[in-house]
């Protein structure tokens, strides 16, 4: 008696193709669930350490400071012992960076050099401090002279200047330098030794630059005096003369500073990192530091605990805002995923229902179905997380592991429960309609319940972490826009086919009649592609608004900050030529341009008496109200500033000045009478300055240009291309302002707006919503296709009876493309119609500020351009995918379709 072959490995032979499918499907839905929680992990990571490392290593650093040890011995071994246990203390709860700790001992305070012969920029002598570094002649090279060693009391103090500070002061090789001072008793020291930093960018020289050259300080002598500037620089000494520099520094100081290893620090960790630095400067270690070190006065500080809060609050608004776009991909997938079990369920109905028929139970089928899944569906997925894990290494794994076993859990009970639905008692069937208008109603409430939360409290505060309402708002409503279409849909394509009953051919009306009635036995559109579809959309257009949102206010930001969308500034006390002027306002994208006066030593009288100093502006009205309206600052009339003959000039002014007539006093002590005639709060040409501004017209106001010079700024809106104004700028007034270097400045809009889009956090999430956004609309297009494949064999045996009756192949193509094309084309437009709820229901509570990089007001832009793209390009897309099924489906011969007991 032979032995019953397996049931898997029948129908794995039997239906080779469909088991590949099932496992490719399967790989990609778990390669794309385990990996995008590791991209976002990454991504934050890397912003993270960009954020953190952008601040400098002193302020990732712990910083310790003490006095000296007390008790004799050596200090520089007291140095080293008190380095070992906190290095032990901090680096158990932080990870500190592989450079080594910088660590030695500085003086408190500076002495004056007063030899001859050295440097005196503006008459003061140079300042020097003296500073031990453990290490640094493993940073430097020498350059002359020895590396300075230790001196008897009474001699001067050995030391190292660095090559070019001591070139610049004046100091030679060999130099004794005198720095005594009243009060702090007389000091020498002497130069034993010149070097060159090996790399001046080396973090161990962070915040001892002037320790790499000589430094130019200001030193302000009075309250109405000018500064003085003069020398300043830092020598180094060796560890023999660590019990010196307390004299020549009336005092000293031993610190150590502890760099943390931010790129070993995690985005998912910061708030046990925050926890960990709030113990480490002010909690049981910095207590356990003190005592244990027996430096009573040890102090630790770090600034990189308000740098990781911030971080924190940054990322937690952030992930509140990207949460909808991989939310919408997720259920898309669901969708393909369920959709792809119903076509498979189908396909194999007769089957299922035969050994139904034998005598087989539910279960029974239900347990082989699960067995046969398992071996296509396991392995593949393993595949794919394996897959994700190596292309994508994070040290966090947990999410991603939930994904890739959802993921994995659904592809594999989703045809073993369909296929239960399928075969319980036909009878059941009233019940199932009743059971999906339940459901339906039950998605109704919750939508109106969210939508009514969303009315009273809005959205969670931002650093709140990700809000459940703002990521499930979008996917209810897109599930009841997709269950409201379906309903209606049978009935809107009806109006269309009764529309094209009395037309010429029966094409479309065949192919409309078709639609309206739903494919198949069923009697309305399944609601699982169209929400597949809806759900695209919506999530796409929503994301899209988002970002349009965040570009414009960018914008907006921008142009508020400067003034315009160009503006140059002249060198302190200059004025810019006229030849640039003209040249500026002819450079491609130049809409409106304008020179500027400005002019802030200004008195204004205010009656009475008294007077206020005012900043005053000089521009034309015209053009300088078309750049108030555009920056969004000082918006006015500019026929307010007509000048009327016989009367003073009229000017605008800030509302904090009286209204009437006054006079301004120009530096030089020339009288200008002036009218108020509007108030104008914020000026473009002054966008920075909190000063009180009057505004006057350049043209009655002529006979003040002479006194006042050329024009002090030039300012101009539309599209300039920033390097090619920077470039005009360069040639006409020379070098810009860059540091403490006098210059003319350049500032335009679109410069300040790629620098608020620079935020690597920002990017990431820019990048996230466009990945999501291209596996949303491939998703959505693969469930398109598995609705054209549920329904093929069908249409192409109505095609194959229509063929018999004399309908052309080009016909056939026509029809199908009347029955299926309206569906996807609803279901966008149900998408585009979904989106703008969404959108004014969530907007309004929306804060972006993280997203912009500036503080913005809270609310989304309804614009009509990002919601059309998303719509027009995956109706595109979706048009392609039925155009494509239909050109295979019309083109099949009419002997392949028909066969003897054929029921379809």
């Amino acid at each position: 008696m032979s032995t019953p072959a397996p049931w898997v490995r029948t129908r794995l032979r039997t239906a080779p193709l469909a088991a590949l499918l099932t496992a490719a499907l399967a790989l990609a839905m778990v390669f794309l669930a385990a990996a995008l929680p590791r991209a976002l992990d990454r991504g934050a990571n890397d912003a993270l350490h960009s954020f953190l490392g952008s601040h400098g290593p002193l302020t990732t650093s712990v910083r310790v400071t003490s006095g000296p040890a007390s008790g004799g011995g050596d200090p520089a071994k007291k140095l080293d012992t008190t380095l070992a246990e906190l290095t032990g203390a901090v680096g158990a709860v932080l990870p500190l960076d592989p450079s080594g700790p910088v660590y030695g001992r500085r003086g408190n305070k500076t002495r004056e050099l007063r030899d001859p012969g050295l440097d005196r920029p503006e008459g003061l002598p140079p300042e020097l401090a003296l500073l031990y570094l453990h290490g640094a002649q493993d940073h430097l090279r020498l350059t002359a002279g020895q590396w300075p060693g230790g001196a008897a009391d009474g001699e001067p103090v050995r030391i190292a200047l660095e090559a070019s500070a001591a070139e610049t002061i004046g100091i030679k090789l060999g130099s004794v330098l005198d720095g005594s001072a009243v009060g702090l008793g007389p000091e020498q020291v002497q130069v034993a030794g010149l070097y060159a930093v090996q790399d001046p960018a080396d973090v161990f020289w962070a915040g001892e630059g002037c320790a790499l050259k000589a430094c130019k300080n200001l030193r302000y002598m009075g309250p109405w005096e000018p500064p003085v500037a003069y020398w300043y620089t830092i020598a180094l000494t060796g560890p023999e003369a660590l019990s010196r520099l307390a004299g020549w520094g009336n005092g000293d100081e031993d610190f150590w500073r502890l760099p943390v290893h931010v790129d070993a620090l995690r985005a998912d960790k910061l708030r046990q990192n925050s926890f960990d630095l709030s113990a480490v400067t002010a909690g049981p270690i910095a207590a356990r530091m003190a005592i244990g070190t027996d430096r009573p006065g040890l102090r630790i500080n770090s600034d990189l605990r308000t740098l990781i809060d911030t971080a924190r609050k940054r990322q937690s608004a952030i992930d509140s805002l990207t949460a909808i776009g991989p939310a919408g991909a997720a259920g898309v997938a669901a969708v393909v995923l369920c959709l792809a079990a119903a076509l498979t369920a189908e396909r194999r109905t007769a089957e299922l229902r035969l050994l139904r028929a034998r005598g087989a139970r539910t279960g029974g089928i239900c347990r082989r179905l699960l067995g046969e899944g398992a071996l296509t569906v396991l392995p593949a997925a393993g595949l794919g997380a394996l897959l994700a894990f190596t292309l994508l290494p994070t040290p966090r794994w947990l999410t991603a592991t939930v994904a890739a076993g959802s993921v994995t859990l659904l592809a594999l009970l989703a045809f073993p429960v369909r296929t239960a639905l399928l075969l319980r008692n036909p009878a059941g069937e009233a019940r199932s309609g009743r059971r999906r208008l339940m459901a339906e109603l039950a998605v109704l409430a919750a939508t109106v319940a969210a939508a009514t939360q969303v009315a009273r409290r809005g959205v969670a505060p931002l650093g709140e972490g990700v809000d459940p309402l703002l990521v499930a708002a979008p996917l209810l409503l897109a599930l009841t826009g997709a269950l409201l279409l379906a309903r209606l849909q049978p009935a809107l394509i009806g109006l269309l086919a009764r529309w094209a009953r009395p037309r010429p051919g029966a094409i479309a009306f065949l192919g409309l009649a078709r639609a309206a009635r739903g494919s198949g036995p069923r009697s309305r559109p399944s609601v699982l592609p169209l929400l597949a579809l809806v759900l695209a959309v919506t999530c796409g257009a929503v994301g899209a608004t988002v970002l349009s949102s965040v570009a414009a206010n960018r914008t907006t930001v921008a142009r508020h900050t400067i003034g315009a969308d160009a503006v140059v500034s002249a060198q302190l006390s200059g004025s810019l030529p006229a030849g640039f002027v003209t040249a500026a306002g002819q450079l491609p994208g130049v809409e409106t341009a304008l020179p500027v006066w400005t002019e802030d030593d200004v008195t204004m009288s205010t009656g009475s008496g008294g007077s206020v100093r005012v900043n005053v502006v000089l521009a034309d009205p015209v053009g300088y109200a078309r750049l108030a309206e555009v920056a969004g600052r000082g918006r006015f009339d500019p026929a307010l500033l007509t000048p009327v003959p016989g009367r003073p000039l009229p000017a605008l002014i800030s509302s904090d000045l009286p209204e009437g007539e006054f006079t301004l006093r120009l530096g030089g002590g020339e009288a200008v009478p002036i009218r108020t005639v509007g108030i104008a709060d914020g000026t473009p040409a002054l966008s920075g300055a909190a000063a009180t501004n009057v505004v006057l017209p350049v043209g009655p106001a002529a006979e003040l240009l002479p006194r006042l010079g050329g024009p002090d700024r030039w300012l101009a809106d539309g599209h300039l291309d920033d390097a090619r104004l920077r470039a005009l700028a360069e040639e006409f007034l020379g070098a810009p302002a860059v540091g403490t270097r006098p210059g003319h400045l350049v500032r335009t809009s679109a410069g300040m707006v790629a620098e608020l889009g620079s935020d690597p956090l920002q990017n990431s999430a820019e990048r996230l919503f466009w990945v999501t956004v291209g596996a949303t609309a491939l998703f959505a297009l693969l469930s398109v296709l598995l609705t054209l494949f549920r329904a093929g064999p069908e249409r192409a045996a109505m095609l194959a009876r229509l063929r018999t009756m004399g309908l052309r192949p080009r016909q056939g193509l026509a029809l199908i493309l009347a029955e299926a094309l309206p569906q996807a084309l609803f279901a966008a437009l149900g998408g585009a119609l979904t989106a703008v709820g969404c959108i004014l229901l969530l907007g309004p509570a929306v804060d972006l500020s993280p997203l912009v990089g500036a503080e913005v007001p809270s609310g989304l832009r309804l614009t009509a351009a990002p919601i059309v793209e998303q719509t027009l390009g995956l109706a595109l897309l979706a048009a392609l995918a039925v155009l494509a099924e239909a050109a295979v489906t019309a083109r099949r011969q009419i002997t392949t379709e028909l066969r003897a007991g054929d029921t379809r």
